[in-house]
C-alpha cells in the first residue's frame, strides 16, 4: 500500500470530486441531447455548471470552468 502525504491526500480528494463532477456533467449533456425538453435535464446541467462556476470549485482547482465546459459540450456534441 502507497503512503501519501496530506497534501497529495487532499489533491486525490479534489481530483475525485472534480472528476465525479466531470462525469455528472456528461451523463446530464447527454440526458439533455437525447431529450432536449427534459426539465430535469436542463436543471442538470444547469446545476453542475453552478457547481464549475462556484468559489468551491476555485479551492479545488485551477483549471478554467468555460474552457471545461466548452471542451465537454463538444465531446457530447451538444
Amino acid at each position: 500500500m502507497k503512503v501519501v502525504g496530506e497534501k497529495e491526500a487532499w489533491e486525490d480528494l479534489a481530483n475525485a470530486i472534480i472528476l465525479s463532477a466531470v462525469r455528472d456533467y456528461k451523463r446530464a449533456l447527454l440526458h439533455l441531447k437525447r431529450n432536449p425538453d427534459s426539465q430535469s435535464a436542463i436543471r442538470a446541467v444547469e446545476r453542475e455548471e453552478q457547481f464549475f462556476y462556484s468559489s468551491w470549485f476555485e479551492v479545488l482547482t485551477d483549471l478554467d470552468p468555460s474552457y471545461l465546459i466548452r471542451k465537454m459540450k463538444e465531446m457530447v456534441g451538444v
